[in-house]
Formats: C-alpha cells, sequence, structure tokens
C-alpha cells in the first residue's frame, strides 16, 4: 500500500514523497482513513512507529479541503484545530511536521510554549493561524490574557495523551475543552495503554474508532536490549569504559533526577568525552542549543531526564542508555523508544545497581520478556536475580533525593463491549498479538 491509496491530496503526497516516504506505517495505514471519515478516534501504538503523520496528514487534508470562508466576530481567520503536547520539545517537533507535510497548501500555523517570550506569540497570533500547536500551560496564559480564540476549533488533537496525563495536566485539559465547541472531532494518540487513558476516552471521544497496532506497553523489535549489572557508583565509569571501548559517537542518556543529570555531565567531561544535559530546570533557549549540538554531532552524548523521554524524534539514534531506570515501568518504554524508529535499528543499555531490583522486575513484567544480562570485566556486581527480587523487592527501591515514589500501572483490558450501530473492524497489521493487535473498531463512550 502507498500514501496515494489514502485518500490524500496530491499536494500532501508530494510533500511526503519529498520527505523519503513512500509506504504507510501500520499506525498509519488505520489512522488516516479513520479520521478522514471524520469520527473521534483513539489510536495507540509503540513510539517511533509515525503517529504524528497519522493525524498531521488527514488532518491537513481535512482543512485545506474546506474552500468555505470562515471568520471570528472581529472579522479574523479562526484557529481550527488544536494540538496539545505535554513537552516543548514534542511541541516544537509536531509543527514542524505540520510545516512539511503542508508545504504545498495555503494553511498556516504556529507552535506555543513556555519558557520563550510570550509577546512574540502574541504578535503571532494577530495573524492568520490555522493549526495551533501548544503545551497546556502556555496555552492556558495566552486564554488568561485574552490572545487565543479556541470558539471555532473543528479538530483537537491530544498527542502523547498518556504522558500529559502522567504529568498531572489533567485539570489544564478539563479547562481547554470547556472553551472549545461541543461539535468538533477529537483525536486521542497514546504511547502506553492505561486506566487513566481509559477514563479521559470515555469523557471526551463520542463513538471513537480505536485502533492499535501492537501489543500494548510493548518495546520494539528493531531495539536490541541488554543489562549491566554495576555498583551504583561506578556507574559513570562504565559508561565512559562503554562509549570509548564501544566508539559510541551518539548517546542518548537518561538519568532519574536534573541534579543526577548535571552531575553526569560534569564527570563524563572530566573524562573528557562531550556532553550536554536536557531537563525541566534549563531554560528553552539553553534545551534547543543542547538538542541541536547533539542532532549535528557537535556532543557525543546528551542527558536527560524523562521530560526528553517523548517528543525527541533523532534520525537513526544508535544509542540508549539508562543510566538509572525509572520509577515508573511505562517510562522505560518511552525511553528506549528514542531508538529504533521507522524500522531503524539500535541498541538500549540500562546500567542496573542492587537497589534497581524491583524496578527492573516491573519493567520485565510490563514488557512480557527478561533482559539480558551482559558482563564487563572489572564492573562486576553482586546483588538479588531478577527472579530474587520479584516477591518482595521493595527494599530495593532506590530512594534518591527528589525521587517521587514508584507508580504501578493499574492498567485493564479494553472492554471488548461493541455498539450495536457499529460493527467491529479488523485490520491486519503488523505483528498478530491476543491483545488487540491490528484492529480497529468502535468504542461506545459508556464503556468502562
Amino acid at each position: 500500500m502507498s500514501f496515494s491509496t489514502l485518500g490524500l491530496s496530491n499536494e500532501i503526497i508530494r510533500a511526503v514523497t519529498e520527505r523519503g516516504y513512500t509506504k504507510p506505517t501500520p499506525i498509519q495505514m488505520q489512522a488516516i482513513p479513520a479520521v478522514l471519515s471524520g469520527g473521534d478516534v483513539l489510536a495507540g501504538a509503540q513510539t517511533g512507529t509515525g503517529k504524528t503523520a497519522s493525524f498531521t496528514l488527514p488532518l491537513l487534508h481535512r482543512l485545506s479541503s474546506d474552500k468555505s470562508v470562515k471568520t471570528t466576530s472581529n472579522g479574523c481567520s479562526p484557529i481550527r484545530a488544536l494540538i496539545l503536547t505535554p513537552t516543548r520539545e514534542l511541541a516544537a517537533q509536531v509543527e514542524e511536521s505540520v510545516i512539511s507535510y503542508g508545504k504545498y497548501l495555503k494553511l498556516n500555523s504556529m507552535v506555543m510554549f513556555g519558557g520563550v517570550s510570550i509577546s512574540q506569540q502574541k504578535r503571532r497570533l494577530n495573524s492568520r493561524v490555522d493549526i495551533l500547536v501548544a503545551t497546556p500551560g502556555r496555552l492556558l496564559d495566552h486564554v488568561q490574557q485574552g490572545t487565543v480564540n479556541l470558539s471555532q476549533i473543528e479538530v483537537l488533537v491530544l498527542d502523547e495523551a498518556d504522558r500529559m496525563l502522567d504529568m498531572g495536566f489533567i485539570r489544564d485539559i478539563r479547562r481547554i475543552l470547556s472553551l472549545l465547541p461541543k461539535q468538533r472531532q477529537n483525536l486521542l494518540f497514546f504511547a502506553t495503554f492505561s486506566e487513566k487513558i481509559k477514563e479521559l476516552a470515555a469523557g471526551l471521544l463520542n463513538h471513537p474508532t480505536l485502533i492499535e497496532v501492537a501489543r500494548r506497553n510493548v518495546t520494539a523489535d528493531t531495539v536490541l536490549q541488554k543489562v549491566y549489572k554495576v555498583d551504583r557508583d561506578r556507574k559513570h565509569q562504565l559508561l565512559a569504559h562503554l562509549i570509548r571501548q564501544n566508539n559510541w559517537e551518539q548517546v542518548l542518556v537518561f538519568t532519574r533526577t536534573k541534579y543526577g543529570a548535571d552531575r553526569l555531565v560534569k564527570q563524563l567531561a572530566d573524562d573528557r568525552i562531550p556532553a550536554l544535559a536536557i531537563h525541566g530546570n534549563k531554560s528553552q533557549s539553553a534545551r534547543t542549543h543542547a538538542l541541536a549540538k547533539f542532532k549535528n554531532g557537535g556532543v557525543r552524548v546528551l542527558v536527560a531526564t524523562d521530560i526528553a523521554s517523548r517528543g525527541l524524534d533523532i534520525n537513526e539514534l544508535p544509542h540508549v542508555v539508562n543510566f538509572n531506570l525509572p520509577n515508573v515501568a511505562e517510562d522505560y518504554v518511552h525511553r528506549i523508544g528514542r531508538t529504533g524508529r521507522a524500522g531503524a535499528s539500535g541498541e538500549a543499555v540500562s546500567l542496573v545497581c542492587a537497589d534497581e531490583s524491583q524496578l527492573l522486575a516491573d519493567i520485565e513484567k510490563l514488557i512480557e520478556r527478561r533482559l539480558p544480562f551482559e558482563v564487563v570485566a572489572g564492573f562486576e556486581a553482586n546483588f538479588p536475580s531478577q527472579a530474587e527480587a520479584i516477591p518482595d523487592g521493595r527494599k530495593h527501591r532506590p530512594k534518591s533525593k527528589g525521587d517521587k515514589p514508584p507508580a504501578r500501572s493499574t492498567a485493564k483490558p479494553l472492554p471488548q463491549t461493541s455498539v450495536k450501530q457499529s460493527t467491529p473492524r479488523t485490520v491486519t497489521s503488523g505483528k498478530k498479538s491476543s491483545s488487540s493487535s491490528g484492529t480497529s473498531r468502535r468504542w461506545a463512550k459508556g464503556d468502562r
């Protein structure tokens, strides 16, 4: 199947082809027709499978196909589509996709997030904006100041909705929803399924098409995963050894805390390994600078907290390292999803010390597989095996300063009840699974 068979305009197909894409991914094959049909959509897929294009392409098609002239009460062109994202980096990435795929269309877009001048954004809002990509906090700043009008939104997209809920944006989202017209199309995209997502979808979506192209909460087959047991105070030495020994030129490293990220950057600098950090305490200009230098090869290592586990799209990123395991197992999936994207291969390495045994067990339970161990001579460490840690591993949980208590997933399978007026349909895509793999169906708004 090619993009031309999905019902997209020639202008969009031309832009997609110029970016080197010829065949849609499984999520795109199912989501694009569903979005074009005009109904609500609840779609989930692994990170790096092309979810952004799954909603940007049909969104651009819908808005460009409607030739009717629309104006607000003051005679200006209204904002017609709103895309909400959890992080600044993801917002910038999504708007880049909108610009790239819509280069031959007469549509205008802008991105809006905190950490930069709000006055420049106000001036931009005085001109035509068809598609607004925003983070919830900065959007509400504009709402409070009366500089943005959301009364004529036709399409709402919640991208990485699960991450927004994890970051505590639910109140902001509900406030934004109250400002939107009731008649609109709602698109909710997620990477990991949870009870929170099910509750949000039940209250927001109207008989949505449910799309899942793989088993929930699994990692991509293109990522080679491995674990090194190591004492906590020797982690940075092992990381430096792996980088030098394997000649890694581009490595994304995740730490649990902001302080830990900054400290690791200094330690790597002492080892003469160029590195920069990206986290919530950094200014937006510093974050943008660090990411740009990492992408263009100016530094070998980018050290990040989980703020960067979503939204970082780096072409053919070869290596991801978990310097600390995340407290929430689902975040492991998002972290390593930065590599092995769009069919490329990648490697995900986790440096695990004794008090992370239970966190490792939680991750393995989530992804339903054991992670293989490798040993580096001189860095051996002895602590309970995964099997020993699973029954009662609470005592092994790290209690680093500033860490939040770990949260356990309470996700339940989505009920298999279908709406009477719509017939469930099955679409073959990717690998088969017993958990809604490659299926698309209608889900009743009241299902729990």
